[in-house]
């Protein structure tokens, strides 16, 4: 609701505009002198996916999610680590190189609005996968408190705000608190807090602002996803390591190239191609974060090898692997029968390599992926979201030859594929 104060709209800190930074052909900016902005006809679309917030009072985030997917999110003052993925309405293959490219440039944007770090990703034709650390609210909100805070949050705000949404926002907290409001303007400031680490608001704000791009630049109305996004909890160290791995080969698993280096819209191919960020995400997937980004191409004086050698050996883990096909005798399927008694002998099982160039629906629908203690620990803590009559929380992740993983979800059905 728009709460009116004097001369002044008070904006509701989750305000949005209808179409973020679109304002008037040849309208300027009253930021206390500022130029006038371009007209978004004159921007091209990579630039109008980057425009800040105008002025303009809507509320995107007056609705609710409708019907409810269960996930699992940690306490709000505990850092966990998730991967978050979701699919376009119908699987259709909507996004292009122009798409993924605006994609990729808002998640970077809106994590660090978010205070969310970003490990790795990979933007597909129909969907989108992010594994992302999500840190303690608490803590990130350390650097607006004491002195000087309210201003250094306001910059902070400038990440998706015009500077003329943060003028007014300023004119109205002044105005509050000459007219004796104070509880209204600490009320409107900690609205904007609460949208800090929180794994809800950054994947959803992220959708809303990438559809109303998209819904403008095609011309198109309705519902760009398919659902509410899904999100798995995965515990540091081996099973972060694999679900990155995971993520960044998906288009290695579609075919799309051999090597996923070459896809620039994954993490690994922006690492690859300097991308300081991405890089500082994988190094921290491979326990290199406390040296920095510098860490990627800095070799590690104890073990010799950098980070981008480390993480590329995870991701080609027993690739190299010579075939231990040495008879030709096929059965009637055309398999080597050598290979049809391995597959009998290890029954089903998968290789670290095989598993992650296989589509594993664990990881997207597993809820929390770790080893057996940290799934149990996590089923404990959230006992109440699980049936009844469930004694325990690990399952075992059947296809996983190591026997390392463990998910709270058990898929009886096409947990391949």
């Amino acid at each position: 609701m728009t709460r009116h104060h004097g001369c002044l709209k008070v904006l509701s800190p989750m305000s949005e505009p209808r179409f973020p930074g679109r304002r008037r052909e040849g309208r300027k900016q009253d930021d206390a002198g500022a130029s006038a902005v371009e007209s978004p006809k004159d921007l091209s679309p990579l630039e109008k996916i980057e425009l800040p917030t105008g002025a303009m009072v809507g509320r995107v985030f007056s609705r609710g999610w409708k019907g409810q997917r269960r996930r699992i999110v940690v306490n709000q003052e505990q850092e966990a680590s998730y991967h978050i993925m979701s699919r376009s309405a119908g699987g259709e293959r909507l996004f292009g190189d122009l798409e993924k490219e605006a994609f990729r440039r808002l998640m970077w944007r809106q994590a660090r609005f978010c205070g969310v770090e970003i490990r790795t990703y990979a933007v597909m034709d129909n969907h989108f996968h992010i594994l992302a650390r999500v840190p303690s609210r608490a803590k990130f909100a350390t650097r607006f408190a004491g002195e000087g805070g309210e201003a250094r949050l306001l910059d902070h705000l400038q990440l998706l705000y015009s500077k003329q949404y943060i003028a007014v926002l300023r004119a109205e907290l002044t105005d509050l608190r000459k007219r004796d409001m104070r509880q209204e303007a600490d009320d409107l400031i900690d609205g904007y807090m609460r949208r800090l680490c929180d794994l809800p608001v950054f994947a959803k704000e992220l959708k809303e602002r990438f559809s109303r791009w998209f819904n403008t630049h095609h011309d198109r109305r309705g519902s760009l996803w398919m659902e509410r996004f899904k999100s798995v909890l995965v515990e540091d160290g081996d099973a972060l390591r694999t679900m990155a791995a995971y993520i960044d080969l998906n288009a290695v698993r579609a075919g799309m190239v051999q090597d996923p280096k070459d896809y620039r819209w994954c993490g690994y191919g922006e690492a690859m191609g300097g991308g300081k960020a991405a890089r500082l995400g994988l190094c921290h997937v491979v326990g290199h974060g406390e040296r920095g980004e510098a860490a990627w191409e800095t070799p590690d004086v104890p073990k010799g090898m950098n980070a981008a050698e480390v993480y590329r050996c995870w991701l080609f883990a027993d690739a190299g692997r010579p075939a231990k096909n040495t008879t030709n005798l096929v059965n009637k399927a055309g398999i080597p029968t050598e290979t049809v008694a391995a597959e009998k002998q290890r029954k089903g099982k998968l290789s670290r390599s095989e598993l992650l160039r296989s589509r594993v629906r664990y990881f997207s629908d597993g809820l929390v992926i770790g080893s057996k203690p940290f799934v149990e620990g996590v089923f404990a803590e959230h006992r109440s979201q699980f049936s009844p009559g469930r004694k325990s929380g690990a399952r075992t992740l059947r296809e996983d030859v190591n026997g390392s993983l463990f998910t709270a979800r058990q898929l009886t059905v096409r947990a391949l594929g």
